[in-house]
């Protein structure tokens, strides 16, 4: 399997070369070059797999499909490593719940951190130390995280040999429980930078920082970010996982509700889809920060400034940039490298949006791909929230709260489920609960006391020379 950019780049690469690459040298992102397609005698034989075997086994048997340079027994070993009850909480992995007719909740967020990047992250750690050890190198991996990409990338990474973090942060903007469990962590290879500003300053420096070659590899810079192609691989197999416990036979179909900031999780849905698996709709869910819905309402992506991105009760999404959305732009043009290239070069540099809405290819996004979308505000969240508790006895997290307001506006046939995709635990995002419920929500006792605990961070302007002054710092 070889992977190619979204904007054209000549160089076909291998999975471990961009595994610890992230953006592409045009700046792009990668993509595999075909999607492979999983046939009915897969898909039945991959219901078998999950049930009798367990969600190790199915992530090899999807992630075989696109990694064909790591060996296949060390690919097993890697997924059985990742994907136990002991780190996940429960042999299932991702339990569906059933709330009403028609909606389940499938659980994502029972890895360490309390949220649904676990899943993606944990596998990433474990990659990242098996190919590194590989090749005899270090990484250091540069993320950005508007709040729980953060923990999870360094609970993942923490102790990990041959691998530094140095993770960017909006200064002020993530929950305390967000805040309190990335900057308690005192390993030394763990750096957090507050930065002064939003979470899309963060990932511009992360960007601007991955364009720079020379200091790329100078530095040997990598990304946990969902640009990563590795990542968003991983959330592939949550999708199957969630499909096969909804269902009896691969003639029925189903739809996900995902709460979206940085279309990441979503992107994985769109893969997933285009590899045979029987999704009726992808339901985007966004927050007061809604660039996502505005595009698929109306084909114009415009993104916002620092200004305009609202700080909310659901502060994972209060992303105006979805790095991830050129992934599916790419598709919906029928790959044309050229014109994505002009979208998301040229046309948001110069003008910070970009209109497709006369284009007959927009409709395809509906039509062709499955994708509506919906939005949600704080009072809709307050009243999710408490619906959800009272009727299903059911404490759900700010975001998932967005998902599930969402996904009952979009449900339509109660004849094909409607799984909503859970982002986080309620504990980290306590005061909205407590103002929604009236008390706060239930706490892991391994987190009692975290807010108080010392915290290494390093506030910083959002300025890109800073951050790389600091890099060079820690590890010339």
């Amino acid at each position: 399997m070889k992977y190619l950019s979204t904007r054209g780049h000549a160089d076909r690469k291998r999975f471990c070369e961009i595994l610890l690459e992230g953006l592409a040298p045009d700046g792009g992102l990668y993509l595999p070059e075909h999607y492979p397609q999983v046939d009915d005698a897969t898909l039945t034989r991959w219901r078998q797999v999950y049930h009798e075997q367990g969600y190790a086994e199915l992530a090899f048997e999807i992630l075989s499909l696109y990694i064909d340079d790591i060996p296949a027994a060390d690919l097993r070993a890697l997924c059985h490593k990742t994907y136990t009850a002991e780190v996940f909480g429960t042999g299932e992995i991702v339990p569906l719940r059933h709330l009403e007719d028609g909606l389940w909740l499938e659980a994502l967020s029972n890895g360490p951190t309390l949220a649904f990047k676990d899943m993606a992250m944990q596998l990433l750690g474990n990659l990242f130390e098996y190919e590194l050890a590989r090749r005899g190198e270090e990484l250091n991996i540069l993320g950005a995280t508007s709040g729980d990409t953060g923990s999870a990338a360094e609970y993942a990474m923490r102790g990990k040999k041959g691998v530094r973090v140095f993770m960017t942060s909006p200064n002020g903007r993530m929950s305390p429980f967000q805040q309190a469990q990335m900057f308690s962590l005192q390993d030394e290879n763990i750096h957090n930078l507050a930065v002064e500003g939003v979470f899309d300053d963060c990932q511009d420096i992360v960007k601007a920082v991955s364009n720079d070659l020379a200091f790329k590899r100078k530095y040997k810079i990598g990304t946990v970010n969902s640009i990563n192609w590795a990542r968003l691989l991983a959330q592939v197999v949550y999708y199957f996982a969630g499909y096969v416990q909804a269902t009896q036979s691969n003639q029925q179909k189903v739809s996900f509700t995902v709460p979206s900031g940085n279309f990441g999780n979503v992107c994985a849905g769109h893969v997933a889809r285009m590899m045979g698996l029987p999704i009726d709709r992808l339901v985007v869910a966004t927050n007061e920060n809604d660039v996502l819905d505005e595009f698929f309402r109306t084909g114009v992506y415009r993104v916002r400034g620092s200004a305009d991105t609202h700080e909310t009760s659901s502060p994972s999404m209060d992303i105006s940039k979805a790095s991830n959305f050129e992934r599916f732009v790419f598709d919906l043009l029928g790959r044309d490298a050229a014109r994505t290239q002009d979208l998301f070069g040229a046309q948001l540099s110069s003008q910070g949006r970009f209109d497709l809405s006369a284009d007959p290819l927009f409709a395809q996004a509906a039509s062709r791909y499955g994708f509506v979308s919906g939005r949600s505000t704080h009072a809709d969240r307050l009243a999710t929230i408490r619906d959800n508790f009272q009727r299903h006895g059911v404490t759900i997290d700010t975001h998932t709260a967005d998902g599930v307001k969402v996904a009952l506006e979009q449900r339509g046939d109660a004849s094909v489920p409607m799984i909503v995709l859970e982002t986080a635990l309620p504990i980290k995002f306590a005061a909205t609960i407590a103002e929604a419920l009236g008390h706060e929500p239930e706490r892991p006792a391994r987190f009692e006391g975290i807010e108080q605990l010392p915290k290494k961070v390093l506030v910083i302007p959002a300025d890109v020379a800073v951050v790389k002054a600091y890099i060079e710092r820690h590890c010339d």
